[in-house]
């Protein structure tokens, strides 16, 4: 999984449709989608770049916003480990040079079918990061998604994340 998609409740297999439409008019024409047993959240293999993958999608929604009616947020993801604190741990750590020394962060955990303590997680992975922390405008996100027993991990500027509701709100003022 690089990608996490979101959608409105029951509207899995068309959400599915549409990220696969628009992933293989990016140039993916066998990408791999998974519904998850999680209402409204849909997991995608592309081997495209994933980050890419959000800025690309979001060009075409400010171009004809119509163009997405199932998608709610697409999240790209770096890494995909075991949820466990440790595998978590390291999996930031290796992704923790994105970060530049002059950078703030924020680290931000979605815990979906998991009852692991997103305090333990945070105070774990801020140990090994030494810049300095900014909740409200941090240069990049530790992002921790957790679907049961996979974590994915990304360090992303909040730009890189998808919210196609904010977006299309943003064209409007």
């Amino acid at each position: 999984m690089n990608l996490i998609v979101t959608c409105f409740r029951h509207n899995e297999s068309e959400t599915g449709n549409e990220v696969r439409d628009i992933l293989k008019e990016f140039g993916d024409s066998s990408p791999e989608i998974l519904v998850t047993n999680m209402s409204g959240i849909l997991t995608v293999d592309t081997k495209l770049d994933p980050v890419m993958v959000t800025h690309k999608i979001k060009e075409m929604l400010l171009d004809e916003p119509w163009s997405i009616r199932y998608c709610k947020k697409i999240i790209p993801i770096q890494k995909v480990t075991e949820s466990e604190i440790g595998e978590i741990e390291s999996g930031v750590a290796g992704l923790s040079h994105q970060i530049l020394d002059n950078e703030t962060y924020r680290i931000s955990v979605n815990k979906r079918g998991s009852n692991l303590s997103s305090k333990e997680i945070i105070t774990k992975i801020a140990d090994n990061i030494k810049n300095k922390v900014s909740l409200e405008f941090p240069d990049k996100i530790v992002l921790v998604e957790m679907l049961y027993n996979k974590t994915g991990i990304s360090i992303l500027k909040s730009a890189d994340i998808l919210s196609v509701e904010k977006t299309k709100r943003s064209m409007s003022e």
